[in-house]
């Protein structure tokens, strides 16, 4: 049974799985036990005032509590989302004290970077769908914040599909988180234009990965995996990618994998200067820049299978003419994923919200949507999900 508890009423021996309400920011790194009194201090002292308590994993010593209002258990990727949300709006604060370090001069600081990356690294390990759920959420006017943790994201769920070690793993998190961040020293004007760049402008443009590795360099531990991944993300293995034209022997896989992660975001996110496209019109464009050499084929169909046809967070259209979200795939029938059902079409309103597992439903998806298309919100859907529970 998941509860919410009190700060005042928490004990020793209580399992803690999330953190409900707090005047602070503070993040939980890990579902765990409390061992001690003074950890209960600990997290009053930094604000927290209620948590999500399991007590079916409750100690003896806390066993004696008087039960507060039953919460209803939430979904497994669900539980996980206001979680995820929490850690990816604090990965896009570090992402801009970054910007304004390097614009202002100062070094920066990669202790916050390790820390923050890490707590993706775990939260992904526990639970990849919730985050993947998240980056499908976008403000249009934070693309470059969010861009750069979302590749990140993505890496990282790239890297664990593929069993990377976690050490290795980390670096790569931490060379994607950094990798944009030369393009904090292109003019506003011309990162921001609507219209076709020009030539003379698509130059300068190319140039922030060479500021990046320039920023990365100079920041002191920074591994050289990390530096590696973030400057190659960029190059193609043809030789027609950018700033040095390396091709697939001078390219790893490692760098290869951050080129096909950085390019499906930046497709399927939506910015002030460009339309987004859907998950799998992106993986179409991907597969093509594959054919024609540019990325490593194998990789491709690693990342689309590692996401999965319809990722999670990807909203379709069912046969029987509703809405709904996918919330995890099935690896056995990768086109009849689970999704939850939340928008009748004929009825143009939302509807109860109803989990269907369609490898053992009649029901089927007839195309992959965009929120937009039905002038819906994603933010507003995910908001309504949870609340549903």
């Amino acid at each position: 049974m998941i509860i919410k508890v009190s700060i005042n009423d928490l004990k020793k021996g209580h399992f803690v799985v999330d953190i409900v309400e707090q005047r602070g920011t503070y993040n939980l790194t890990r579902a765990g036990h409390i061992k001690s009194n003074d950890v209960i201090s600990a997290l009053k002292a930094k604000g927290v005032e209620s948590v999500l308590v399991d007590t079916t994993k409750t100690i003896d010593d806390a066993l004696t509590i008087n039960l507060p209002e039953q919460l209803e258990k939430p979904g497994p990727v669900i539980l996980e989302v206001t979680k995820a949300k929490k850690l990816f709006q604090q990965s896009k604060k570090i992402q801009q004290q970054i910007f304004l370090d390097v614009q202002q001069g100062r070094s920066i600081d990669l202790g916050p970077i390790v820390e923050v990356t890490q707590d993706i690294i775990t939260a992904i390990f526990k639970n990849p769908d919730a985050l993947v759920c998240v980056i499908n959420i976008r403000d249009k006017n934070e693309y470059l914040l969010e861009h750069s943790v979302s590749v990140s994201v993505l890496m990282t769920v790239f890297a664990r599909f593929l069993k990377i070690d976690r050490d290795i793993t980390h670096q790569l998190a931490i060379g994607a988180f950094l990798h944009d961040v030369g393009k904090i020293k292109v003019p506003d004007k011309i990162l921001n234009k609507v219209e076709k760049l020009t030539e003379q402008e698509f130059n300068i443009i190319k140039e922030h990965v060479n500021h990046s590795i320039e920023i990365i360099k100079a920041i002191p531990d920074i591994s050289p995996l990390s530096l590696e991944v973030a400057a190659l993300h960029h190059e193609r293995l043809d030789g027609s990618g950018y700033p040095q034209q390396l091709k697939q022997d001078n390219i790893s896989n490692y760098g290869a994998m951050i080129s096909i992660c950085d390019i499906f975001d930046a497709l399927t996110a939506e910015s002030c200067y460009k339309k987004n496209y859907s998950p799998i019109k992106a993986f179409g464009i991907l597969r093509g820049l594959a054919l024609d050499g540019k990325l490593m084929p194998r990789l491709v169909d690693l990342f689309i299978k590692c996401l999965g046809v319809y990722p999670v967070g990807s909203i379709v259209e069912l046969s029987s003419n509703r809405l709904a979200i996918v919330e995890s795939g099935n690896l056995d029938d990768p086109i009849n994923p689970k999704v939850r059902c939340f928008y009748n079409l004929k009825y143009h309103r939302y509807i109860m919200a109803k989990n269907i597992d369609l490898a053992k439903e009649a029901d089927f998806i007839i195309r992959g949507v965009k929120a937009k298309d039905f002038n819906l919100d994603h933010n507003r859907i995910i908001e309504f999900l949870l609340q549903e529970g």
